[in-house]
């Protein structure tokens, strides 16, 4: 290596170092940090006492952290497979070449860019119990009594997750819009002379050669079920009784309302191994496939 090579080699380096800082100081060490401290009891002030694994064992034997983990599930249950497919649906509808069609996948795509406060409020008022829309539209439809969307054990993280599949089904359309631009047309065109209906083609030609972009999109679902947080403290906060907290906002409230900072990290890390297990997964499924 000359000196000419030597010097832009140097230039090089303290032209990363700025960035390479900041990726030490706000990102790795806290990343470092956080796994200690789950082997810890901390309350940010004190200093932090070693416990060995009893927070990963209350996070994940626990009945509170048991009952957070099953509604963590339960979301992604309801989450996955409803904005999959409705993403899906909103994908093929407007790749048909209908007039407007620039408009509607803005209008579909606009929740997603919507901040997700704003989106939960306003779902909050239509969620009332005495004054919200959904109630006002049961009764006048004479099918139910006014139910309590947000206070209702029952039905509080079905409400959430409603909030959620709709706020984010636009994301997941854009995506399965990229997927159909790639198939290629000219097979589309032979099954339609062919006489195969719209069912046929997209069962037989569109779904198959999506596969890759379908399991994409299921993927980032899943990721996205795992860590919910601002829906659930704009909408419920949690409650009623633990009802709709689920790993994300449970890691919030274990550190900054408890203070429990050990228990909070141990339960990052049980999310981080839960999100890394699925990409995981994903990874060997696409291999196999291949």
């Amino acid at each position: 290596m000359n000196a000419v090579q030597r010097h832009h080699l140097r230039i090089a380096w303290w032209m990363i170092l700025p960035c390479t800082v900041g990726l030490l100081c706000f990102r790795l060490f806290p990343i470092l940090a956080s796994f200690l401290i789950s082997f810890s009891d901390w309350n940010i002030i004190g200093i932090p006492k070693f416990v060995g694994l009893d927070n990963y064992v209350e996070a994940l034997t626990s009945p509170l952290g048991v009952k957070v983990l099953l509604n963590t599930v339960q979301y992604a249950a309801v989450y996955v497979p409803l904005a999959t497919i409705l993403g899906f649906s909103l994908a093929l509808l407007v790749d048909t070449g209908i007039r407007g069609v620039v408009f509607f996948r803005t209008l579909y795509f606009l929740p997603f860019i919507t901040a997700t406060v704003a989106v939960a409020i306003s779902w909050k008022w239509m969620f009332a119990t005495r004054f919200g829309i959904l109630n006002a539209f049961l009764s006048w439809l004479h099918l139910s009594d006014p139910i309590a969307w947000l206070s209702n054990p029952n039905v509080a993280l079905f409400s959430v997750t409603v909030v959620m599949v709709w706020k984010d089904t636009g994301f997941y359309m854009v995506l399965f819009l990229a997927g159909l631009q790639t198939i290629d047309r000219t097979l589309i065109e032979a099954a339609k002379l062919d006489g195969a209906n719209r069912f046929a083609i997209v069962k037989d030609i569109i779904l198959p050669q999506l596969a890759p972009m379908t399991f994409f999109v299921v993927l980032i679902a899943m990721i996205n079920s795992a860590k919910t947080f601002e829906a659930t403290i704009s909408l419920t906060n949690g409650g009623p009784n633990n009802a709709s907290t689920t790993l994300g906002y449970a890691i919030y409230q274990n550190a900054f309302v408890h203070f429990d900072m050990g228990l909070a990290s141990a339960q990052s890390w049980v999310l981080c191994l839960v999100v890394g297990g699925i990409s995981l997964l994903h990874y060997r499924l696409q291999q196999r496939k291949s």
